[in-house]
């Protein structure tokens, strides 16, 4: 039986005459008719990573048949003293708060994590907090789509770093990413670093691990995975809930320099993967735009390990599909959201489409 019963696009959201770009974006149920999606809104100047970015937010119905391209910005980067804001992740929190979590970029190519939390449904927020006390500075990466609430109430964070300084006004950074997991047991007040610190076993890199994602398996196991520049996404297992972890291997998902992500549906606790399944081999056709990110292709699991044969979602090769998200509606309908940008938007992470799938059980 194939995974996909029907396909609907909702719409796009490109970039017009004040923005260049809009990508990275997560979904919250913010009453009980609406779901918001915030996403990173880059202004005019560039869409490159480092350039003037706000996160903004549209809100959909829950039967809605067409995005309403109407936003507002939820948060606002110069009003916390900096240029960037950008790569969302919510989170119900205990108290019935939306926390929202969010890259907040520093001069010198550094980063901070924030989590911000709203008790209005993001039309405010409070307590802009710090949730990941460094450990030396760098440029941490968190992924949209990407903080977990485990079956203990441990929130876990998965985190790329790379090393960065600049010297005699030149930049060095370091694209091999190493990855550190942060959790907390007190719902974001506190956080702590997990024992392991994970690196490619390769010395023949350019990304090292990069963008990394967990989820929570049905033995209470943590299964980790990461983009990689090797062909494939490498994975990595947690028999602790998140503090000790094992060496970083293969995984079956190949896959090109690209984030993955997988996602547990709670109506129906099936695991749905979503990823670029065809690795950017030697000889590969790219187009310039698509980054070799294309097709965009789902898998599903009853266990969080055997996944089906993928499904193709997109196949378009003049477009790159990346960075998803996953928000379930209920057990056979999801939302999706993923940048699709070709051509015309002159960058894959330009453009962001929000689709809905209803799959078989």
């Amino acid at each position: 039986m194939s995974i996909i019963a029907k396909k609907q696009v909702l719409g796009h959201i490109g970039p017009g005459t004040d923005n260049q770009r809009n990508s990275e974006g997560d979904f919250i149920q913010i009453n009980e008719k609406q779901i918001l999606f915030a996403y990173s809104r880059f202004k005019e100047k560039s869409f490159h990573d480092n350039a003037e970015s706000d996160i903004a937010g549209i809100v959909l119905h829950n039967n809605a048949e067409k995005l309403d391209l109407s936003y507002s910005i939820l948060k606002k980067a110069s009003d916390m003293g900096v240029e960037n804001l950008m790569s969302v992740s919510f989170l119900r929190m205990l108290n019935g708060d939306i926390g929202m979590f969010y890259i907040k970029k520093l001069p010198s190519v550094k980063s901070q994590i924030m989590l911000s939390r709203s008790s209005d449904g993001c039309r405010t927020f409070y307590d802009d907090r710090i949730c990941c006390p460094i450990v030396f500075d760098g440029y941490y990466v968190l992924n949209n789509n990407r903080v977990m609430r485990l079956s203990n109430n441990r929130i876990i964070i998965p985190l790329s770093c790379h090393m960065t300084d600049i010297i005699d006004k030149k930049t060095y950074f370091d694209e091999r990413g190493i990855v550190y997991f942060y959790y907390s047991d007190d719902d974001g007040l506190t956080w702590n670093r997990s024992k392991s610190m994970l690196s490619l076993p390769s010395q023949h890199t350019r990304t090292g691990l990069q963008e990394p994602g967990v989820i929570e398996l049905p033995n209470n196991c943590l299964y980790a995975y990461f983009r990689t520049d090797q062909m494939l996404q490498y994975e990595s297992f947690s028999y602790d809930m998140g503090i000790n972890w094992t060496l970083p291997q293969p995984s079956k998902f190949t896959s090109p320099d690209s984030p993955m992500k997988i996602a547990r549906n709670p109506y129906s606790n099936k695991y749905y993967a979503v990823w670029n399944p065809v690795p950017n081999y030697n000889g590969r056709v790219k187009e310039r735009y698509a980054w070799g990110r294309t097709p965009l292709a789902i898998a599903s699991s009853d266990n969080g390990i055997d996944f089906s044969e993928p499904e193709l979602i997109e196949d378009d090769p003049s477009r790159g599909f990346c960075y998803p998200s996953i928000f379930f509606i209920d057990d056979k309908n999801m939302l999706l959201s993923y940048c699709s940008g070709g051509a015309e938007e002159k960058a894959c992470l330009c453009r962001i489409t929000i689709t809905k799938l209803t799959v078989n059980l």
